[in-house]
């Protein structure tokens, strides 16, 4: 077990380094990318739809931070088996490897523009609180709900490369019903009960009732999220497994 880690660790820091000189800023892109992201959604909202007050802004940009995470890595580890068939076809490695490396290196990446992020509320109104403390159970939980979907996805991607451009549907779906850019609570009940199915739009509310609001994560949904993301994770391992050999076969 302590190989596995091991393995994914490394291939991790390769991964990173290997992105990092591939640009003459390096690893600055990481996060000039993500602010360019916020600036685009920040200038719009608050030039364009004239919602500037510190508060909203705020509310967006936490939406953004978290959503950033959970997409890229999607999109990227669903794919990352076909992306290594070279590597795939030249040496032995666990299948599952592919995912957990670019899951691995997104998780790295999304916590260097966390903590900037949190630094940025130093000069906001919004003071910490206590609450700050239970980020850490949230991101764990967050990085269990992405590991599970992105290592479902990417056991069975080589069977049906045309589920990429579903894949890419349903996150542009998900992206405006995960409350990005709204207030779930606000909707009626009946229209909440369907929106509250999206564990990521469960999981930026919690962001923001900890982050704006000062208020402790619902820990009823929060075991739900956990036991569901549990339940894919053993799915996607059990594929992998499974069919360990054959991935090879297909793709080329």
């Amino acid at each position: 077990m302590r190989y596995f880690f091991d393995l994914v660790f490394q291939n991790a820091i390769s991964g990173l380094r290997a992105e990092a000189s591939r640009g003459y800023l390096g690893v600055l892109w990481w996060v000039i990318e993500p602010v360019m992201y916020m600036g685009i959604f920040y200038i719009v909202f608050a030039h364009i739809f004239h919602r500037s007050d510190e508060k909203f802004i705020m509310f967006l940009l936490t939406g953004l931070i978290v959503w950033k995470w959970f997409q890229a890595t999607i999109n990227t580890g669903s794919n990352s088996l076909i992306a290594n068939a070279g590597l795939m076809n030249q040496v032995y490695l666990p299948k599952i490897v592919f995912p957990l490396t670019i899951i691995a290196i997104n998780t790295f990446k999304f916590l260097i523009v966390l903590i900037l992020f949190l630094t940025f509320f130093q000069f906001t109104s919004i003071s910490p609180s206590m609450a700050w403390a239970f980020l850490p159970v949230l991101i764990l939980t967050q990085l269990l709900l992405i590991a599970a979907v992105a290592s479902l996805f990417a056991a069975i991607m080589p069977f049906f490369p045309d589920l990429r451009v579903i894949l890419d549907n349903i996150l542009m779906m998900l992206f405006f019903l995960s409350g990005i850019f709204f207030d779930i609570t606000k909707f009626p009940m009946s229209i909440q009960g369907y929106l509250w199915l999206n564990p990521m739009a469960t999981l930026i509310t919690m962001y923001r009732e900890i982050l704006l609001n000062g208020i402790p994560p619902d820990w009823l949904q929060l075991f739900l999220i956990m036991l569901f993301s549990f339940s894919i994770l053993l799915l996607a391992v059990w594929l992998f497994n499974h069919f360990d050999r054959i991935y090879p076969k297909i793709i080329r």
